[in-house]
């Protein structure tokens, strides 16, 4: 993959606007942040703007975050997704894994353990961090 210009495009998918805002306080400065309260505006958004990465809740109305990374990955392939949710059976995490989430955290998240797993897709992806070389700790 070749090197991303930045800055990156970060799409945060949760209905609940109050995690949104606590995952915007925490990413803002490392990411150009678009924001969907359900997974039909995250398709919406994905199918006219550049999106870098997604990160996801399971439970929204109509579509599920798994069914939201299922229609993404037809749109944009090499796209990572998070998921996260309170609920992360071995169950949910294998269909996670099966419609090809790069990862699945848990709520309520760790600000490290989200940190490291945006790091760690980004990385893995486009071979940057979009921490400027400081580390997800630094943030």
């Amino acid at each position: 993959m070749a090197v991303h210009q930045q800055p990156f495009q970060l799409l945060i998918a949760d209905d609940d606007a109050q995690f949104r805002e606590v995952l915007r306080a925490l990413l803002e400065p490392f990411f150009t942040l678009l924001e969907a309260s359900s997974g039909e505006e995250a398709l919406e958004i994905v199918e006219g703007e550049r999106v870098d990465l997604l990160l996801l809740d399971m439970h929204m109305d109509r579509l599920t975050g798994i069914q939201t990374i299922q229609m993404v990955k037809i749109i944009m392939p090499v796209t990572p997704c998070i998921l996260i949710t309170a609920d992360a059976t071995d169950e949910l995490v294998r269909e996670a894994t099966d419609a090809e989430a790069y990862s699945v955290l848990k709520k309520p998240v760790r600000k490290a353990d989200l940190l490291q797993a945006v790091d760690a897709a980004m990385v893995a992806t486009y071979q940057n961090s979009p921490f400027h070389g400081a580390g997800p700790n630094a943030a």
